[in-house]
This record gives structure tokens, C-alpha cells and sequence, in this order.
């Protein structure tokens, strides 16, 4: 099992407004090709305007089939669309970790 960590930078003040664009374009294409995140929050400490989230995939075979899917999705297009025009966006960093072996994830 892998785990895909991705963390955004907002510029400053505009949080709020892309999250809500997240919620209202790009929650519903993610999640029906990447089911739920095991974690998605803001971050309150440390590099302040950005959040993270999680998403956990069999292997890397799995995330780039269900990747795929989500980009080819006319929704999560329409959500790129509506998030490039905001112009919200700093930067983004992914990390893919792999679980230890004490640790078994709720799914």
C-alpha cells in the first residue's frame, strides 16, 4: 500500500475561496475516481495558507489507473478550469510514502 501526500500553497487571503471552489467542483470527480482521502485538513502552524491531503492506493499501478480516470473526468476538468482562473495556487508538493509495517490503515 502507498500513500500520496500532496501539500498546496495558497496565496495569501485566498484560501477560503479556493477550498470552495475544491468543495463545489473538484470534491465530487475526486472522490469518485479516488474514493475518500484517509486525511484532508488546513494546516494551522507552520507554512500558514496551505492544506494537505492524503489519498491511499494499492500500488503505483493503482493510483496512476485511478489518476488517469480523474483527469480524463469532464468534472475534474471543469474544477482545473475553475481553480486556474482563481489563480489561488503558490505551489504543490507530493510525497509518495509507503506504510510501515505495523501500521494497516482503516479503509
Amino acid at each position: 500500500m502507498i500513500f500520496d501526500m500532496r501539500t498546496y500553497v495558497c496565496r495569501p487571503g485566498t484560501i477560503a475561496a479556493h477550498l470552495k471552489v475544491y468543495e463545489q467542483y473538484g470534491w465530487g470527480p475526486q472522490t469518485k475516481h479516488l474514493g475518500q482521502p484517509v486525511f484532508y485538513a488546513v494546516t494551522e502552524t507552520g507554512v500558514v495558507n496551505s492544506y494537505v491531503h492524503i489519498w491511499c492506493y494499492e500500488d503505483v499501478a493503482d493510483r496512476a489507473k485511478r489518476r488517469a480516470a480523474m483527469q480524463a473526468d469532464p468534472g475534474w476538468q471543469e474544477f482545473m478550469k475553475k481553480s486556474a482562473e482563481l489563480g489561488a495556487l503558490v505551489s504543490q508538493t507530493n510525497a509518495i510514502m509507503n506504510e510501515v509495517p505495523f501500521f494497516k490503515p482503516k479503509r
